[in-house]
C-alpha cells in the first residue's frame, strides 16, 4: 500500500474538519446571540442561561458514548468495506438511544431545581435557570437524536449534511429567539424560557429533516444479532463519553468557584466562555476530523502491517497537532486583542465588561495547551487509545480545580485564569510524553562496538 505523505493527511483533516467546523459554528453563533439577546434582561437571567447551558453540555458527554462510539465503528468498518458491519453498528446505536434517552432526560427534569442551585446562590437566577430548564431537559430526546445522526454520517465521511442541519435548525433559532424572548410579533414575552422554547423547536425540526435523510445508510436488512456491535459501540465510545463528561463536569466545577466572586462575575466568565467557542469549536473540528480519518485510514492497512501502522498514525498525529495549534495560536492573539470590543458586543454593563475583558485576556496558554490536548483525543480515540486520553483528562481536570481553589484565594480571579492555563498546557505535555517514539530494545549487542556503548 502507497502511504500518503503528510500533506495529504492534513488536506483529509481539512477537507472534514471544515463543514464540521461551520455546523458547529452555526450552534456558537446561535448561542452567543441567545446570550446576546438573554443578557440584556441582566445580570442574573445570563449567569441563568450560562448555568443551564453548562448543564445541557455535561449530558451531551452521555450520548457522546453512543455517537462518538458509532463514528469510530462505522468508520472503520467503511474503510474495510464492511457494509452490512455498517448497518448493523448504526441499528445498534439507535437502540442504545432509546435506552439511554428517557433516563437521562426524565431524571435531569426532576431534578433541575436542586441541580440550579448548586451553582447560583442568588434566588432570582435560579427560578430563572429552572425556567430555562423545565424546557431544554425535556427536549434532550431531540438533542440525543441529533448528535446520533451526527455519529452516523461523519461515520460514512460525511460531515456536510450535518453542517446543513446545524444551519437549518440555528437560522430557526436566530428568528425564534427575539420573538419568543420578548413577546415580538404578537407572540407572548417568555424571557429565558423562550430561548429554551426557540432552541428546542429549531432541532427538532433539523432532527426530522436528518432522519429522512439518514435512510440512505440504513437500507438493507439486518437479521444478526447486533450484540456484539453494542459492545463495540460502547467500548470505543466510552472513553469519547468520559473524556468529555470529565471536562464538563470540570467547567461546571469551575462555574462554581468563579461564583464565589458573585453573579457578576458568573456572567462575565459565562460571556466569555461563550465567545471563546468560536476558537474551541475549530479545536474540536479538528478532533472530530481526526477522529474520522484515522480508523479508516488505519482500516485500510494490512492488520498484520504493524510497522506500516504505526509510521502512518505518527504521520497523522504530527499534521493534527500542527494544524491544531496553529488555531490556538492564532485564538490566543485574537482574544486578547479584543477582549473589551468582544465583551461590550453582548452587554453593556461596567462591572460584567471588566470581568469577561479580564478573563479573555489571560486566556491565551489555556486556549493554545486546549487546542492540542482536544485535537489528540481525536486521534488516539480513532486509534483505539482513548483510555490515555481518559486518564490524563482526569488528571487535568482534578489539577486545575484544584488549583484554581487555591490560587483563587491569593489572587481572586486572576488566579482561576491562571490556574486553567496550567491545567492545560500540562495535559498537552503529558499527552506529547506518553507518545513520543519509544527506542526499540535489543536483546543483545550487535557488535563488540555496541556492548561498549
Amino acid at each position: 500500500m502507497h502511504l500518503p505523505d503528510k500533506t495529504t493527511h492534513r488536506r483529509a483533516l481539512l477537507r472534514l474538519a471544515g463543514p464540521n467546523y461551520a455546523g458547529l459554528m452555526s450552534g456558537v453563533v446561535t448561542g452567543i446571540i441567545d446570550v446576546a439577546w438573554v443578557a440584556r434582561l441582566g445580570a442574573g437571567a445570563a449567569a441563568a442561561v450560562a448555568v443551564a447551558t453548562n448543564i445541557e453540555n455535561l449530558l451531551l458527554g452521555v450520548i457522546l458514548a453512543v455517537s462518538g462510539g458509532l463514528t469510530i465503528v462505522v468508520s472503520g468498518r467503511v474503510g474495510k468495506g464492511d457494509a452490512a458491519g455498517a448497518r448493523r453498528a448504526v441499528r445498534a446505536g439507535w437502540l442504545l438511544f432509546a435506552a439511554i434517552t428517557p433516563i437521562v432526560a426524565g431524571g435531569s427534569f426532576l431534578l433541575r431545581t436542586p441541580i440550579a442551585r448548586l451553582f447560583l446562590d442568588d434566588a432570582g437566577a435560579v427560578r430563572l435557570a429552572v425556567a430555562y430548564l423545565a424546557i431544554s431537559l425535556p427536549a434532550v430526546v431531540v438533542f440525543y437524536g441529533q448528535w446520533l445522526l451526527d455519529g452516523l454520517f461523519a461515520g460514512h465521511g460525511d460531515t456536510r449534511t450535518p453542517m446543513r442541519l446545524a444551519l437549518l435548525a440555528n437560522g430557526i433559532v436566530l428568528v425564534a429567539d427575539p420573538v419568543l424572548i420578548y413577546g415580538l410579533a404578537g407572540f407572548p414575552k417568555l424571557g429565558v424560557a423562550g430561548a429554551a422554547l426557540a432552541t428546542a423547536g429549531g432541532r427538532l425540526v433539523a432532527f426530522v429533516v436528518g432522519l429522512v435523510l439518514a435512510r440512505r445508510f440504513t437500507r438493507g436488512r439486518v437479521a444478526e444479532s447486533v450484540r456484539g456491535d453494542v459492545r463495540a459501540i460502547l467500548r470505543v465510545g466510552g472513553p469519547v463519553s468520559g473524556d468529555f463528561l470529565v471536562r464538563m463536569a470540570g467547567a461546571l466545577g469551575l462555574v462554581a468557584v468563579v461564583g464565589r466572586f458573585g453573579v457578576v462575575a458568573v456572567a462575565g466568565y459565562g460571556i466569555g466562555m461563550k465567545a471563546l467557542y468560536v476558537a474551541t469549536m475549530a479545536f474540536y473540528a479538528i478532533r472530530n476530523a481526526a477522529t474520522i480519518h484515522t480508523p479508516r485510514t488505519l482500516a485500510a492497512i494490512d492488520a498484520t502491517n504493524a510497522g506500516e501502522k504505526e509510521t502512518v498514525e505518527a504521520e497523522i498525529r504530527r499534521a493534527t497537532l500542527r494544524v491544531a495549534l496553529i488555531a490556538g495560536v492564532v485564538a490566543a492573539v485574537v482574544f486578547a486583542a479584543g477582549s473589551g470590543w468582544i465583551l461590550r458586543a453582548f452587554t453593556g454593563d461596567p462591572a460584567v465588561i471588566d470581568a469577561g475583558s479580564a478573563f479573555l485576556r489571560c486566556v491565551g496558554p489555556y486556549l493554545v495547551g486546549l487546542s492540542g490536548v482536544v485535537a489528540f483525543g481525536g486521534l488516539l480515540m480513532g486509534a483505539g487509545r482513548g483510555t490515555l486520553m481518559f486518564g490524563v483528562t482526569v488528571g487535568g481536570v482534578a489539577g486545575q480545580l484544584g488549583l484554581a481553589w487555591l490560587l483563587s484565594s491569593a489572587f481572586g480571579l486572576t488566579g482561576v485564569w491562571a490556574a486553567m492555563g496550567v491545567a492545560a498546557l500540562g495535559q498537552l505535555a503529558v499527552l506529547l510524553y506518553a507518545v513520543r517514539p519509544k527506542p526499540r530494545l535489543r536483546l543483545r549487542p550487535a557488535t563488540a562496538a555496541d556492548a561498549w556503548r
